[in-house]
This record gives C-alpha cells, sequence and structure tokens, in this order.
C-alpha cells in the first residue's frame, strides 16, 4: 500500500499532462485539481487551454477542481490558490480518493507541494511611482534580481511584471517560512517532450484554438464590460487577442507574436520545474511520446514503491 498523499503532474504547455492526469484518474477512481493560475476564470476557455473535453474518459466525467472558480477581471493570487487547493484537497480526501494535482504554473504547484507562508501582498504605491514608466524589459531585468518566489513563468505584461516586482518586494522584506500546511508526501511526475516536437504541437494548438473561436471568446469578454487592460494583464492569448481585437495589431501581427510568446512562455515553465530539481524536489520525467498505456505503467509503478 502506497503512503503517497498526492499525484503531481507537471510540464509545459502542449506536454499533454491533462490527457495523462485524467487518464490516470480514470483507473484510480481519483479526481484532479487544476494548478493552472488562468483556468480559474470562468468564460476563459478555449484562451487558457481548459480542454474540459479530456475530463470524459470512456464516458466517464473525471472530477476537477479549482477550474470556473472566479470572474474574468479578478486578478487572482498565490495566497488564494493555496488556500482553495486545502479545501478540495481535504474534501477529496475525506472521500478517500487520492488527489491528483496537474498544471503547468510553477509557483502555484510549488507553493503547495512545499507549503510555503503566503501572506496577501498590499499595493506599494511608493514602489509602484518609481517603476513608472519603465519597459517590460527593464521590469524583467529588475525581477531577475529577486529569489522568485513569485509566478515569474506567465509575466509578459508591464502590470503583471510590476504586481510581480511588488510581491518580491514585500516578501524580501517579510520573509517566507513553512506555513501551517499539511506535510504531502507527494510523487511528482514531469511530462518531458522534445523541444522541437513541443514548437510543433505549439503552434498546430494555436491554430485550432483560433479555429475554435478564440478572437470570438476574447469579443465576448469585452461586450460583457470586461476592461481590456484587465484583459490584457493575464497575458499571453488574452493579451495579444485583445490588441487585435481593439485596433492595436493586425490579425497576423497578432499571431507571430502570439506564437513567440507562448513558445517563451513553454521554455519559462521548463526552467521553473528544473529549479525546482534545484531546490530539492524529486520529478520523474516521463517521455511524452511513450503510448499512454506505458506513460501510466510508469506511474502507478512509482506509486506502488511509494516513491
Amino acid at each position: 500500500m502506497s503512503d503517497i498523499d498526492l499525484i503531481a503532474i507537471i510540464g509545459p504547455t502542449a506536454s499533454g499532462k491533462t490527457s495523462l492526469a485524467t487518464a490516470l484518474a480514470y483507473d484510480l477512481d481519483s479526481e484532479i485539481i487544476s494548478g493552472d493560475s488562468r483556468q480559474v476564470y470562468r468564460g476563459m476557455d478555449i484562451g487558457t487551454g481548459k480542454d474540459l473535453e479530456d475530463y470524459v474518459v470512456e464516458g466517464r466525467q473525471i472530477p476537477y477542481h479549482l477550474i470556473d472558480i472566479v470572474e474574468p477581471g479578478y486578478k487572482y493570487n498565490v495566497f488564494e490558490y493555496q488556500r482553495d487547493f486545502l479545501k478540495a484537497y481535504e474534501d477529496i480526501c475525506r472521500r478517500g480518493k487520492l488527489p491528483i494535482l496537474c498544471g503547468g504554473t510553477g509557483m502555484y504547484v510549488e507553493s503547495v507541494l512545499k507549503g510555503y507562508r503566503l501572506l496577501p501582498v498590499p499595493e506599494n504605491p511608493a514602489l509602484r511611482e518609481r517603476l513608472s514608466g519603465k519597459s517590460l524589459d527593464e521590469l524583467t531585468a529588475i525581477l531577475s534580481t529577486y529569489k522568485k518566489l513569485h509566478n515569474s513563468t506567465d509575466v509578459d505584461t508591464v502590470k503583471r511584471a510590476v504586481r510581480a516586482i511588488e510581491i518580491e518586494e514585500y516578501y524580501r522584506q517579510t520573509p517566507v517560512q513553512e506555513r501551517e500546511f499539511p506535510h504531502l508526501k507527494s510523487l511528482i511526475i514531469g511530462v518531458s517532450i522534445d523541444r522541437d516536437l513541443r514548437r510543433k504541437k505549439i503552434s498546430e494548438r494555436l491554430r485550432e484554438r483560433l479555429d475554435a473561436g478564440m478572437v470570438e471568446e476574447v469579443r465576448g469578454l469585452l461586450d460583457r464590460g470586461i476592461a481590456p487592460e484587465d484583459l490584457i494583464y493575464y497575458g499571453l492569448e488574452y493579451k495579444y487577442l485583445t490588441l487585435y481585437v481593439t485596433g492595436q495589431m493586425t490579425h497576423a501581427e497578432m499571431v507571430h507574436d502570439l506564437e513567440i510568446a507562448i513558445h517563451q512562455f513553454a521554455k519559462r515553465q521548463m526552467t521553473w520545474f528544473r529549479g525546482m530539481e534545484r531546490r530539492g524536489f524529486n520529478i520523474h520525467w516521463i517521455d511524452a511520446c511513450l503510448p499512454l498505456a506505458d506513460k501510466l505503467e510508469q506511474i502507478k509503478t512509482l506509486l506502488a514503491a511509494g516513491r
């Protein structure tokens, strides 16, 4: 009998981690907790890659948590994620099931695997004033000087960069300790995908999502009264699609720049996961190209061994 408390399946975008997690949940009669910082928003479906059809396996709906829990326009954060993760985790455990954490937001995943004691970070008007007028490149350079307790993988807007620096500066002055958080013995599975294949899948998936109505999704959010700057704040798809819909980019410019941004995002995700290994996390990497049955067998072998 394994003494593992949680299985975490991580990997860069387009690595196939969601389909692996749902197949595993089907086999183990388990439930999934999302570890994605943008899938928490209702109505932001195509752009965040929720792929909810993956949660139906062999005709059975796989229960999921922390997807579609807040309204778009809200600025959800890792402190709230820790709180909501614990509620979902305890709920699943009460029903005698082994929770599966699946996601690519490194800080969200690490915050619950390590149990960092995070605090809500207030705005710092003086700091914001000092940073005003700086470019994204300049802000990114400043951010790189910190220990990066903030989720920096998806910082691709000026507002997000300023907020990231604000968070880092707060924690520099208020050192983070481990919090009252259950000590989880986690089996961490990383889905490893060749760089060229990852790039190919990212490009294919971007075009599929554009064909599926990603532009229309953003238009609909704007029509609902979500401010353009709030959508741009979320970065990646919502940044570039909003700039296109509001006439600040051509369609060709949007597709080109967004494709580059997603490739850069995937690279930053892998940098974060490699950093987790340096910080003492034992990640078992599984080749994304293996047949699904082989991947599941590897995970179940590790689980039985209590690795």
